[in-house]
């Protein structure tokens, strides 16, 4: 009974090792890593998040958007032709942080920072990232190498490597074809496991067709057995620059597992709990800190194809974990034909999956505003690089919130004929105005920032003519009111009872009274000018009027 239980997971475990494998090794090169540490990290996360993380389907490893965020920290510190040893001591380092942030972050119930980081900037940051790891893979795809800082560097290397006919066929050829087929696999027959299928075919036609001989690179025989206990090490110089690449993995791999996680969330009927989560990542970080591994995030796709072979409890990712160690201890030497242009394709197939065209065009249709800061964040991580394009990301996701509370909506209300209430003289152009009066409504939180903007726009109101007796501000949608916006209302109270002309509220939350009689703002506003509702202030005028 338990066996027939447990059975999908144990097949789900078995058909996500067929994609963890690969995967794994193509994103440790992408982070500029040997492709064994792939496999260690992959082994280590998948225990830890089993134990500690709260889903039973999400599915953690090496990921495409981290990889490189992984090489633009580890790799400008290693330098060119650096020891592959050092470059692994940083990325466990590396790790090493991100954990130890996660699991803070997790204990100071910090998982809103994955708010930091908005739909349209994070899908001009994934977009950008696309582009990115592909010019990046290319030269792989097509057999040589190129030495350029940065994508149009790595681009214009590509160009004149081709140029220069320093192209492989047999490497193109390999490559290509396997591309093409996880790519039509995908797109039609996404149930086939076309990553598995491309990684058998090209081991078994390195030896077939002679294709080492053709100039093929293939990864070689890997070490034999489960990955050493090691104690991340890197030099204090090295500290401050680790830390920071660390910050910018923890946000991103907080933003895409919250994200992840409340989409599969919705199919198990689970709850996603944040803070929860990071504390799951923590470990699986950490984790692989100690045993040679890097940075680890939530993978979508590993988690949809898990899922559809039947993943629904963690015994899945167990599955997983003993089956790439069993890889290591009895059969290291399986992969050693695997040729290095189809770990590119591998990795070419996933950035394709990663950009989202139409998601550009939808917000070029309904919102050209969000789309230009999609656009720059596109931007910022083409031009400036993989790190400085998250800090572009973070901080233009911060400008919009300050944007729109800097210059909110507001407007006039008036009373439209057969319709009860008092509505945007901009929706009902032909909404009444009561006699006397101006209802202002300005849709923010009353800071700093835009009480300058509240002062002008009720300055021009008592200008208006005829000149109105009240000005009522319909407050509802005010959620706060700082020091700042106090002492301007103190003062453009006085500057309106001196033109005979009252400030009146209406509709004001009862945490933002509270905070204007601590203000003792009802000094200079009369306490009695503060309305439940705005047809309250409207019936005292009146009778006021009488």
């Amino acid at each position: 009974m338990v066996v027939r239980g447990y059975g999908r997971d144990l097949i789900a475990g078995i058909v996500l090792t067929t994609l963890l494998v690969p995967q794994g090794m193509a994103y440790a090169e992408l982070a500029g890593l040997p492709a064994i540490t792939g496999l260690y990290t992959s082994i280590l996360c998948l225990l830890a998040y089993a134990i500690v993380g709260p889903s039973k389907v999400l599915v953690l490893g090496p990921d495409s958007s981290l990889g490189p965020m992984i090489a633009a920290v580890i790799l400008p510190i290693v330098a060119s032709g650096g020891d592959p040893g050092r470059a692994v001591a940083l990325a466990s380092m590396l790790a090493l942080l991100v954990g130890v942030m996660m699991t803070v972050a997790a204990v100071a119930k910090l998982g809103f920072v994955a708010d930091l980081l908005s739909h349209p900037t994070q899908l001009g940051y994934v977009n950008g990232l696309a582009v990115t790891i592909l010019i990046g893979q290319l030269p792989k795809l097509f057999g040589f190498s190129v030495d350029g800082d940065g994508l149009f560097a790595e681009a214009a290397g590509f160009v004149r490597g081709v140029a220069n006919g320093e192209t492989v066929p047999a490497a193109l050829a390999v490559g290509g074809l396997g591309l093409l087929v996880i790519l039509l696999l995908g797109r039609f027959a996404p149930r086939v496991p076309g990553i598995l299928l491309v990684v058998v075919g090209a081991i078994l036609a390195v030896p077939a067709f002679g294709l080492t001989e053709r100039g093929v690179q293939v990864i070689g025989a890997l070490p034999r057995g489960f990955p050493p206990f090691t104690l991340p090490s890197a030099s204090w110089a090295d500290l401050g620059l680790l830390a920071v690449g660390a910050l910018g993995i923890t946000l991103v791999s907080v933003t895409d597992t919250i994200s992840t996680a409340s989409a599969f969330a919705a199919r198990t009927g689970q709850e996603v709990h944040g803070n929860r989560e990071m504390l799951g990542i923590g470990a699986a970080n950490l984790s692989a800190a100690f045993f040679q591994g890097f940075p680890v995030s939530t993978s979508g796709s590993r988690t949809a194809v898990a899922f559809r072979a039947g993943a629904r409890t963690k015994l899945t990712g167990l599955v997983g974990a003993a089956a790439i160690t069993l890889l290591l201890v009895l059969a290291p030497g399986l992969l050693r034909n695997l040729p290095q242009p189809v770990l590119a394709a591998v990795v070419i197939a996933a950035s394709l999956s990663l950009a989202d065209v139409p998601g550009m065009r939808r917000l070029w249709r309904q919102r050209r505003v969000e789309f230009a800061l999609a656009a720059a964040a596109f931007l910022g991580v083409a031009l400036l690089g993989v790190l400085p394009g998250i800090g572009v990301a973070v901080g233009l996701s911060a400008l919009n919130v300050f944007r729109r509370a800097w210059w909110p909506y507001r407007t006039v209300l008036g009373r439209p004929d057969g319709i009860n209430g008092y509505h945007d003289v901009r929706d009902f152009p032909g909404a009444a105005a009561v006699p006397g009066m101006t209802i202002f409504r300005f849709d923010a939180p009353l800071i700093f920032a835009n009480a300058r903007t509240f002062r002008e726009e009720v300055r021009a109101l008592a200008r208006a003519e005829p000149k109105p007796r009240w000005i009522v501000v319909a407050a509802e949608p005010i959620t706060d009111i700082d020091t700042t916006a106090a002492d301007m209302l103190e003062e453009l109270d006085e500057e309106l009872n001196a033109a005979g002309i009252s400030l009146v509220f209406a509709e004001l939350k009862s945490p933002v009274r509270e905070k204007i009689d601590r203000y003792k703002l009802t000094r200079t506003i009369d306490p009695a000018h503060f309305y439940p509702t705005v047809e309250d202030a409207v019936s005292s005028l009146r009778e006021d009027v009488r």
